[in-house]
């Protein structure tokens, strides 16, 4: 009995460290890796899914192309939704010349950067090209995707920013601008299609 316990007990250290000790992110050559920006179009409000006790309600039709900044994994607060976070970055946000000058996180369903001295490029620029991205996946292969991304590599994803309601007054609304910041910035994104890329790497250090 206690070397079974002795095995689980260390078996569940193994998974933990396969889960949290994750290879650096991707790098690339310096240039924008993905410069083009998000397609927006207002759509009627439409009830998309019904997922669980949550009613998903269309209120913008929403394409993207951009590289993964970061990912974070949920356990509470909407993760039976909505598991992942993703920080998403295009036009210069893109440009591994300007994110090796920035430390990146998540936490709280939050995206963060900061930088050592002076912020590469002007800081409205960054948050005009940069996202964070509450992901509902419409179906298992979608899911499956948004599950195995990676900081560095570059993702096209097509849905519609919506609108939920959920069990004892749970609501996100979502953001329907690139420019705001703080509460109720992030980008409550349905997510119908999806393409994970791997980009052409770059073995230059970073400067973090």
């Amino acid at each position: 009995m206690r070397r079974l316990l002795s095995f689980c007990i260390l078996a569940a250290l193994v998974w933990g460290l396969i889960f949290w000790v994750r290879e650096p992110a991707i790098r690339t050559a310096p240039g924008a890796v993905t410069p083009d920006e998000p397609l927006q179009e207002s759509c009627p409000a439409q009830v998309v899914a019904k997922i669980q006790d949550y009613t998903v309600t269309a209120v913008a039709t929403y394409t993207i192309r951009a590289r993964v900044l970061h990912t974070k994994r949920y356990w509470a607060n909407g993760s039976d939704l909505a598991p992942y976070d993703v920080a998403l970055g295009w036009g210069r946000m893109s440009d591994q010349s300007v994110l090796d000058h920035l430390e990146i996180s998540q936490g709280n369903r939050f995206y963060f950067y900061q930088w050592q001295t002076a912020p590469p490029i002007p800081q409205n620029e960054m948050v005009c090209h940069s996202s964070n991205n509450h992901l509902i996946a419409a179906n298992s292969d979608v899911k499956h995707v948004i599950s195995g991304l990676y900081p560095g590599e570059i993702v096209t994803m097509k849905g519609y920013l919506a609108n939920v309601s959920g069990p004892n007054g749970f609501y996100w609304n979502t953001s329907l601008t690139r420019t705001d910041t703080g509460r109720g910035a992030c980008e409550v994104f349905y997510v119908v299609g999806i393409k994970a890329e791997r980009p052409v790497e770059s073995s230059a250090p970073g400067a973090w």
